[in-house]
């Protein structure tokens, strides 16, 4: 089956004022703050003490990021190659590394797994520079919500981060699921709300039929823990997938409409697609209806798990040590129903949020996880004497999850090219 993976275009449409608008986009996102220039990006930053790096020194590195933008480019198809310079932090000079994905702590004996980059077929994809990031989202404010993938990714951006500044913890929920910081160098504000469904959930049974929770989905009620916190943040980026394959009963209206391995008599078994789907519904409808959001919605899409000889509780693991090539896998089954459905619903709420003014953006991570089945934790997110399953959901830091922070960087500057471009028009 051919996957239609969504384009997220690099170059601007074509108008009277195109050389204007192209004028106007490398003065402001390459000029800005003259202090330490965009173009150049430190090439040794295989760290061993972060204070090595600052905008001092980091305007005299002497590796020069090149720019090869095609007409059009789909920065979300291409292929893993290698990256010598990789990684740009590790676990010592890193102190938000969650414990279960930190891999060098627990004894990984390889390290090729951390000499990738991710390379769009077509056009070039700048690696990640920490500097020109905080410089463009300085007075602004980004929102991860969704489950411990998406944490996996905010403790990612910190780590890169990192090179340049901490940041202050102002959290004001004792809750360590929802954590807000400030950079306050940058007056940039980062934060995770937890919602691993989405949609309001309570908890039925702590162990249930499969013994890791049963859970009710009201599927028609987006979580009020995020709706009600994210109207002044300038981007959010949504995330949920793994959680849905737990026993779990489905509502509507208030009603009982099905579930998943719930074990209750007569009620209707359903697929978790089921649920996957009108949960992103209910979730993308309810950021179209928020009255006072303003900000970007990314919806970042599945990154599928590598189980192989098994599932998680059936001694399953991820031993590969190499990325796949493009033609030695591809999506089937599970994953493609959720890759598909999540790009279903984006292309139905982007339509409706045009009309509304909302704006809408797809990180397609899916192809480039895919690739990566070297990537996960395995047993080496705990020590060898703990009863834990091994983990080929979650990603290593460092690992292949540092390059979504790529993406977010290209898909950041790309915002500053539209809002150029819509005020020329």
């Amino acid at each position: 089956m051919e996957l239609f993976f969504g384009k997220y275009s690099t170059s601007a449409q074509r108008t009277p004022s195109i050389f204007i608008l192209l004028v106007l986009a490398v003065v402001v996102l390459g000029l800005i703050p003259l202090y330490h220039p965009f173009y150049w990006y430190p090439g040794g930053l295989i760290i061993r003490n972060p204070s090595e790096i600052s905008p001092k020194n980091h305007a005299n590195e002497k590796q020069k990021i090149e720019i090869k933008e095609a007409e059009t480019c789909d920065i979300f198809s291409g292929k893993w190659i290698w990256n010598p310079d990789a990684p740009y932090y590790t676990n010592s000079t890193c102190t938000e590394i969650h414990d279960h994905q930190n891999c060098m702590k627990h004894g990984r004996p390889d390290s090729d797994y951390l000499k990738w980059r991710w390379k769009p077929n077509g056009c070039e994809l700048p690696i990640f520079n920490p500097f020109q990031f905080l410089d463009l989202v300085r007075n602004k404010s980004l929102a991860v919500v969704g489950d411990s993938v998406g944490r996996n990714q905010m403790q990612s951006l910190i780590c890169l981060l990192s090179r340049v500044e901490y940041p202050v913890d102002i959290s004001d929920n004792p809750d360590q699921s929802f954590k807000k910081y400030k950079y306050t160098t940058y007056n940039f504000t980062l934060s995770i709300y937890w919602s691993p469904f989405l949609v309001s959930t309570k908890e039925a049974d702590a162990d249930g039929p499969c013994h890791t929770g049963l859970y009710n989905l009201y599927l028609d009620e987006a979580d009020e823990k995020w709706t009600t916190k994210i109207e002044g943040y300038d981007y959010i980026i949504l995330n949920a997938g793994h959680w849905f394959a737990r026993c779990s009963v489905y509502y509507a209206n208030n009603q009982r409409v099905g579930c998943r391995y719930c074990g209750l008599p007569n009620v209707t078994e359903l697929p978790s697609t089921y649920a996957y789907q009108r949960a992103f519904r209910t979730t993308l409808k309810a950021i179209n209806n928020l009255e006072n959001f303003k900000g970007v919605a990314i919806l970042r899409t599945f990154a599928p798990s590598h189980y192989e000889g098994g599932n998680w509780n059936e001694g399953g693991d991820c031993v590969r040590t190499r990325p796949y090539g493009g033609n030695e896998t591809a999506l089937e089954d599970q994953s493609m129903e959720q890759y598909r459905i999540q790009v279903e619903e984006f292309k139905v709420a982007e339509k409706e949020g045009k009309m509304k003014g909302r704006r809408f953006r797809l990180m397609d991570t899916t192809r480039a996880m895919l690739l990566r089945p070297d990537g996960h934790p395995s047993k080496y997110g705990h020590w060898p004497n703990e009863n834990v399953a091994n983990d080929c959901v979650h990603w290593c830091l460092p690992g292949p999850i540092d390059s979504w922070s790529d993406f977010l960087f290209h898909m950041i500057k790309m915002e500053g090219i539209r809002s150029l471009e819509e005020k020329l028009q």
